[in-house]
């Protein structure tokens, strides 16, 4: 008997132990900033060092690896981060903002690259709503050239890339529960009208290393994007994309970035700077030559979306 109280006791301060570490990890796990915040995100590091040099009231917070940083851009108050390149990448550091900190909208701002032959390098994109192309069915060839789609399709009327048919995501919120098939998620429509609202703004065509364009950029808002994980430089895929799905601009996150707002219903908008024109341009390497100029084109949309912002 003596022995079992022991044990007894023994499990009962263990359970004590466990629930106190619990406890702790939730705590340890809350939120970092109570204040609320516009959520800026940008994929990789020429991006977003623009915006860390206009920061104000800056504080640093590191959750899983991932730089926070909280401050103020045009007197509001943001948080901005790197979400890291491609699409897992994109939604997984997007939950992880929404969950340790008070994010009220997502603006994701970056480079790009054109798929609609209209608009030229430099250029930066403001789409309506964004669909994730490479959300596929690889399909059954059942002779040349001709293969069985399985009846895919739901709201993508699209048609197929070789055995490749774009299909919906599943996904589900707290105003629809029940999964159900999506494929194109709208950008906030309040803030797309700001965006339309943005005046006199000058895009840049040179970068600092002297690098220019034939041509004076301009603000394009309107029309689809798509992303997948995958880095497009190939003419016949940059065709599909434009005339299958409409798309002005293809990247590799702004999709799941619009999946994961939809989600947790939170107003979502992404403005894409044109660095290449994914495989239709004179020849390779576009992107290195115009990332730079890209990316501060952007960055200027995206201040004077701030500033615009009432």
């Amino acid at each position: 008997m003596a022995a079992f109280l022991r044990i007894r006791r023994f499990g009962l301060y263990l359970l004590a132990f466990c629930l106190a570490a619990t406890s702790a990890m939730a705590q340890a796990a809350g939120r970092l900033d109570e204040t609320p915040r516009i959520a800026v995100i940008s994929a990789f590091e020429p991006e977003v060092a623009i915006l860390r040099g206009a920061l104000g009231e800056t504080a640093r917070h590191s959750v899983n690896g991932v730089e926070f940083l909280t401050g103020t851009l045009q007197g509001k108050p943001v948080l901005v981060f790197l979400s890291g390149v491609s699409m897992i990448n994109a939604a997984m550091n997007t939950q992880l903002s929404l969950d340790r900190f008070n994010v009220t909208h997502i603006v994701f701002s970056g480079v790009a690259g054109g798929v609609n032959p209209g608009l030229p390098i430099g250029d930066v994109t403001v789409v309506e709503r964004w669909g994730q192309y490479l959300e596929t069915v690889a399909a059954l060839e059942n002779e040349p050239g001709r293969y069985d789609a399985m009846g895919v399709g739901g709201d993508v009327d699209a048609p197929g890339f070789g055995m490749f048919f774009t299909r919906p995501v599943m996904v589900r919120n707290a105003a629809q529960p029940a999964l159900h098939e999506k494929f194109w998620f709208d950008v906030d429509p309040g803030l797309l009208e700001t965006a339309r609202r943005i005046q006199d703004l000058e895009l840049k065509d040179c970068d600092a290393r002297g690098q220019c364009l034939t041509h004076r950029p301009e603000l394009v808002v309107g029309g689809n994007g798509v992303s997948g994980p995958v880095f497009v430089d190939n003419p016949a895929l940059r065709e599909h994309l434009h005339e299958a799905f409409q798309a002005n601009v293809v990247d590799m996150e702004s999709a799941a970035c619009a999946m994961v707002a939809y989600s947790n219903d939170v107003p979502f908008i992404a403005f894409r700077s044109l660095s290449d024109l994914a495989g239709g341009g004179d020849g390779a390497g576009e992107v290195h030559t115009f990332l730079n100029l890209a990316a501060e084109n952007s960055t200027r949309v995206l201040m004077a979306f701030l500033k615009a912002w009432k």
